[in-house]
C-alpha cells in the first residue's frame, strides 16, 4: 500500500478561482476599478505572498482604516466560503484508494485555515491525515516534511508518489526526498534546470491516472 503525497491548493482544491472571484468582489465592494484585480492577484502571487503582507499591500493602496486583522479574516473567509471540492477529484481520490493507494495532504501554510479547508469541503472523508506545515515545524521542500506524513499514518516512503503544483515545493522537495513526482502544470511550462517531476499533467486527475499507470 504505496503513499500518494498531495498538495493541497491548486492541486485537491482550486484556490485560484475562489481568490479572483473574492478579490473581484472585494475590488467592486471598496469602488475600486475592476482591472485592479490583476494588481491583486500580483500581490497575492498565487498564494505565496503571507496574508498579513496581502491585507498590508491593500490597506496602503487604497487608504483603507480597516485594522489589517480584519482583512485577514475577511479574505480567509471570503475565499473559503467560495472553495469547493470538486466531485471528479473526490471519485480519483476514491479510486487511488480502491487501488491500494493512501493518499495524505502534504501543505505549506497555517493549520486553522488549511485544515478548515480539508474539514469545510469534505476532503477529509477521501485522504488518510494530513500534514500541515506549521504544525509539523516543517515545509516543502524539505524533505523531512514528506517523512512525517510517512510516519502519521505509520507507513515506509519509500515507494510514495509527490503530486502537486509547485515546482519548488512539491518537485523540488519530492527530488530532495528522492521520490517520483507528479507536476500540474496548470499551462505554464517548465523551466528549473535543477530537478524535474517525473511526469506532467494538466490536473488531479490526469495525476492520479499517471500514478495508477505508472
Amino acid at each position: 500500500m504505496p503513499l500518494l503525497l498531495l498538495d493541497l491548493d491548486n492541486t485537491l482544491l482550486d484556490r485560484d478561482g475562489p481568490f479572483r472571484a473574492w478579490g473581484e468582489a472585494f475590488l467592486a465592494g471598496i469602488g475600486a476599478p475592476p482591472a485592479d484585480i490583476d494588481w491583486l492577484l500580483s500581490v497575492d502571487a498565487d498564494g505565496l505572498t503571507d496574508r498579513w503582507d496581502v491585507a498590508d499591500a491593500i490597506r496602503d493602496r487604497y487608504g483603507l482604516r480597516v485594522p489589517s486583522i480584519d482583512l485577514v479574516d475577511e479574505l480567509h473567509d471570503g475565499v473559503m466560503a467560495k472553495t469547493r471540492l470538486d466531485p471528479l477529484v473526490a471519485c480519483a481520490l476514491r479510486i487511488a484508494d480502491d487501488a491500494g493507494w493512501v493518499p495524505v495532504v502534504v501543505t505549506n501554510g497555517v493549520v486553522r485555515q488549511q485544515e478548515a479547508k480539508i474539514r469545510r469541503t469534505g476532503l477529509d472523508r477521501y485522504v488518510a491525515d494530513w500534514v500541515i506545515s506549521e504544525e509539523a515545524g516543517v515545509s516543502k521542500p524539505n524533505p523531512r516534511i514528506f517523512a512525517l506524513a510517512a510516519q502519521r499514518v505509520r507507513m515506509p516512503l519509500r515507494g510514495a508518489w509527490v503530486v502537486g503544483d509547485s515546482p519548488e515545493a512539491d518537485i523540488g522537495g519530492a527530488s530532495a526526498a528522492g521520490l517520483p513526482s507528479v507536476w500540474l502544470h496548470r499551462g505554464r511550462r517548465w523551466s528549473d534546470t535543477r530537478f524535474a517531476p517525473t511526469r506532467t499533467v494538466d490536473g488531479l486527475i490526469a495525476a492520479v491516472a499517471t500514478v495508477l499507470a505508472g
